[in-house]
């Protein structure tokens, strides 16, 4: 190989690398995968690759699966592992310039690799945001988890649900209108986005049911309508963060879950018991 084009290489992958501090994005090498069929939830690692989304229903979307089926080869792991590479180096330029402001071509020389490799994995820039909706999926079934196991209070669970659902579009106000714009702007993303918020929704309605067996919420509401009350208080934190950018998104997550659950909470358990 020619030492100056090999040189050339170095260079370009050592850029890369300074353009991709990935573990800012708290993502940890991992995927969240999900069955909807079954309602399994459940976060893998990358070398312990299982299934996702129907082929044909994350196709159709226009955003193709996370994940890929047991046993597949390594060329496919490497195609699983290259689309979270785009994913996480998309995200990152779009927190720090805004999305109209990162091309294509930024994305894929960040990830270091080819401008038509974008093309096998996001129809256009915004279905990368629609990845994000999946990895919020994920969030949402490790809460349903950890209260059916009983070692947090619904209280908690959703708590730490509200924060957590916020980390990805709370890097920066610029990600988060990017992300709001996204799907208001692509009837092909807000498909992707409404079928993971539905699912999130119907498991979120399940946690509250939860905590009216245990006594936490008020069994008088329905389960249905307060999983709604929780993502419009955590949607509605993100935007209001997003246009006015003070105070922190923390603080306005931590007051608006505080106001939801005094108005679901069972008399005399406002507060975490």
């Amino acid at each position: 190989m020619d030492g100056g084009y090999a040189e050339g290489v170095a260079g370009r992958r050592s850029l890369s690398a300074q353009k991709q501090p990935l573990d800012r994005l708290n993502l940890e090498g991992r995927i969240y995968d999900y069955r909807s069929s079954t309602g399994l939830i459940s976060i893998m690692n990358l070398s312990q690759i299982s299934s996702s989304l129907a082929p044909a229903e994350a196709t159709a979307a226009g955003s193709r699966p996370l994940s890929l089926p047991q046993g597949t080869g390594r060329r496919q792991r490497r195609a699983s592992e290259t689309r979270l590479r785009l994913f996480r180096c998309a995200l990152q330029l779009i927190a720090e310039r805004g999305l109209a402001n990162v091309t294509v071509e930024d994305v894929t020389e960040a990830a270091d690799v080819g401008k038509g490799t974008f093309f096998n994995y996001f129809e256009t820039k915004d279905h990368v945001l629609g990845v994000m909706a999946e990895i919020q999926l994920g969030k949402v079934g490790e809460a349903a988890s950890r209260a059916a196991s009983g070692k947090q209070t619904i209280y908690a669970a959703l708590r730490q649900l509200a924060k957590r659902l916020a980390e990805e579009p709370g890097r920066s106000p610029s990600l988060a209108r990017a992300f709001i714009s996204s799907f208001l702007a692509s009837e092909k993303v807000r498909e992707i986005i409404k079928r993971n918020m539905r699912e999130g929704r119907q498991t979120i309605a399940e946690v509250i049911a939860t905590g009216q067996q245990r006594g936490e919420i008020n069994p008088g509401l329905k389960k249905e309508k307060i999983a709604i009350q929780f993502l419009q208080a955590c949607i509605g934190s993100v935007l209001l963060w997003s246009l006015h950018e003070k105070p922190a998104l923390e603080v306005w997550i931590e007051d608006s879950f505080q106001h939801f659950w005094r108005s679901i909470a069972t008399s005399g358990k406002e507060q975490e018991p």
